[in-house]
Protein backbone atom coordinates (compact mmCIF):
# COMPACT_ATOMS: atom_id res chain seq x y z
CA UNK A 1 0.00 0.00 0.00
CA UNK A 2 2.16 3.27 -1.54
CA UNK A 3 0.77 5.90 0.87
CA UNK A 4 3.96 9.03 0.24
CA UNK A 5 2.88 11.52 -2.24
CA UNK A 6 5.69 13.18 -2.61
CA UNK A 7 9.13 11.39 -3.04
CA UNK A 8 11.92 12.58 0.03
CA UNK A 9 15.31 11.63 0.10
CA UNK A 10 17.18 10.41 3.01
CA UNK A 11 19.74 13.18 2.48
CA UNK A 12 17.16 15.36 2.06
CA UNK A 13 14.91 14.61 5.16
CA UNK A 14 18.48 14.56 7.36
CA UNK A 15 19.67 17.72 5.73
CA UNK A 16 16.53 19.21 6.88
CA UNK A 17 16.86 17.86 10.25
CA UNK A 18 19.79 19.91 11.25
CA UNK A 19 19.93 23.00 13.64
CA UNK A 20 16.93 20.91 15.35
CA UNK A 21 16.46 18.73 18.78
CA UNK A 22 16.52 16.36 15.68
CA UNK A 23 19.86 16.78 14.70
CA UNK A 24 21.11 17.36 18.80
CA UNK A 25 19.59 13.78 19.57
CA UNK A 26 21.46 12.13 17.04
CA UNK A 27 18.27 11.11 15.33
CA UNK A 28 19.45 9.68 11.49
CA UNK A 29 16.63 8.61 9.15
CA UNK A 30 17.97 5.89 7.53
CA UNK A 31 15.77 3.82 5.18
CA UNK A 32 12.41 4.99 3.14
CA UNK A 33 10.19 3.02 1.40
CA UNK A 34 6.64 3.59 -0.53
CA UNK A 35 5.01 3.20 3.24
CA UNK A 36 7.42 3.45 5.96
CA UNK A 37 9.88 5.36 7.70
CA UNK A 38 13.61 4.39 9.41
CA UNK A 39 15.46 6.69 11.88
CA UNK A 40 18.41 5.40 14.48
CA UNK A 41 19.09 7.74 17.56
CA UNK A 42 22.12 6.72 19.70
CA UNK A 43 20.93 6.01 23.81
CA UNK A 44 23.73 8.20 25.14
CA UNK A 45 24.18 11.36 27.79
CA UNK A 46 22.13 13.32 25.56
CA UNK A 47 19.25 10.64 25.55
CA UNK A 48 19.44 8.67 28.41
CA UNK A 49 17.78 9.29 32.39
CA UNK A 50 20.03 9.31 35.28
CA UNK A 51 19.84 5.56 35.92
CA UNK A 52 21.37 5.14 32.20
CA UNK A 53 18.68 3.80 30.41
CA UNK A 54 17.07 5.75 27.53
CA UNK A 55 14.71 8.22 28.45
CA UNK A 56 10.75 8.23 27.87
CA UNK A 57 10.93 11.37 26.46
CA UNK A 58 13.68 10.45 23.88
CA UNK A 59 11.71 7.55 23.29
CA UNK A 60 8.59 9.92 22.45
CA UNK A 61 10.73 13.04 20.47
CA UNK A 62 12.00 9.96 17.69
CA UNK A 63 8.30 8.43 17.73
CA UNK A 64 7.16 12.21 17.27
CA UNK A 65 10.10 12.83 14.14
CA UNK A 66 8.97 9.86 12.09
CA UNK A 67 5.59 10.20 12.12
CA UNK A 68 5.45 13.77 11.58
CA UNK A 69 8.24 13.35 8.42
CA UNK A 70 5.95 10.54 7.58
CA UNK A 71 2.82 12.47 7.34
CA UNK A 72 5.02 15.29 5.64
CA UNK A 73 5.20 12.66 2.78
CA UNK A 74 1.97 12.02 2.72
CA UNK A 75 0.93 16.01 1.65
CA UNK A 76 0.78 18.42 -1.30
CA UNK A 77 3.98 20.81 -1.69
CA UNK A 78 3.45 23.19 0.70
CA UNK A 79 1.12 21.72 2.96
CA UNK A 80 2.14 20.65 6.91
CA UNK A 81 1.13 18.85 9.50
CA UNK A 82 0.98 19.58 13.51
CA UNK A 83 1.03 16.71 16.25
CA UNK A 84 -2.23 15.89 17.75
CA UNK A 85 -1.29 12.90 20.07
CA UNK A 86 1.18 10.96 21.19
CA UNK A 87 1.45 7.76 23.01
CA UNK A 88 4.30 5.40 23.81
CA UNK A 89 4.61 2.22 25.48
CA UNK A 90 7.95 0.94 26.78
CA UNK A 91 8.49 -2.62 27.17
CA UNK A 92 11.89 -3.07 27.30
CA UNK A 93 14.63 -0.95 28.67
CA UNK A 94 17.44 0.14 26.64
CA UNK A 95 20.94 1.08 28.15
CA UNK A 96 23.57 3.78 27.41
CA UNK A 97 25.93 2.63 24.74
CA UNK A 98 22.94 1.25 22.85
CA UNK A 99 21.78 2.21 19.57
CA UNK A 100 17.51 2.31 19.19
CA UNK A 101 16.04 1.97 15.51
CA UNK A 102 12.55 3.10 14.84
CA UNK A 103 10.21 2.46 12.43
CA UNK A 104 6.51 4.22 11.20
CA UNK A 105 4.13 2.66 9.41
CA UNK A 106 0.93 3.92 8.56
CA UNK A 107 -2.34 2.86 10.53
CA UNK A 108 -4.97 5.32 8.74
CA UNK A 109 -4.20 7.86 6.26
CA UNK A 110 -7.33 9.93 6.13
CA UNK A 111 -7.35 14.05 3.76
CA UNK A 112 -6.89 15.65 7.42
CA UNK A 113 -6.05 12.86 9.90
CA UNK A 114 -2.65 10.81 9.85
CA UNK A 115 -2.57 7.77 12.58
CA UNK A 116 1.23 5.92 12.54
CA UNK A 117 2.40 3.11 14.37
CA UNK A 118 6.04 3.67 15.26
CA UNK A 119 7.99 0.41 16.80
CA UNK A 120 11.44 1.23 18.55
CA UNK A 121 13.64 -2.03 18.85
CA UNK A 122 17.33 -2.18 20.51
CA UNK A 123 20.16 -3.12 18.61
CA UNK A 124 19.35 -7.06 19.32
CA UNK A 125 16.24 -6.06 17.17
CA UNK A 126 14.22 -6.58 20.11
CA UNK A 127 10.72 -4.61 20.87
CA UNK A 128 11.73 -1.82 23.22
CA UNK A 129 8.78 0.89 22.62
CA UNK A 130 5.51 1.02 20.70
CA UNK A 131 3.82 4.57 20.11
CA UNK A 132 1.40 5.72 18.14
CA UNK A 133 1.23 9.05 16.77
CA UNK A 134 -1.87 11.30 15.62
CA UNK A 135 -1.09 13.89 13.15
CA UNK A 136 -3.20 17.15 11.67
CA UNK A 137 -2.76 18.05 7.47
CA UNK A 138 -3.05 21.64 7.57
CA UNK A 139 -3.73 22.83 3.70
CA UNK A 140 -0.84 25.93 2.63
CA UNK A 141 -1.84 29.11 4.05
CA UNK A 142 -4.07 27.63 6.78
CA UNK A 143 -4.31 27.86 10.24
CA UNK A 144 -2.56 25.81 12.36
CA UNK A 145 -5.65 24.38 14.08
Amino acid sequence: MKVFKRAGSLDAINHDMRDTMIAHLGIHFTAITENSLEATMPVNEKTCQPFGYLHGGASCVLIETLGSCASMLCVDEGDRVVGVEINASHVKAVPIGDTVRGLATPIKIGNAIHVWEVRLFNQHDELCCVGRLTTKALKAGGSTM
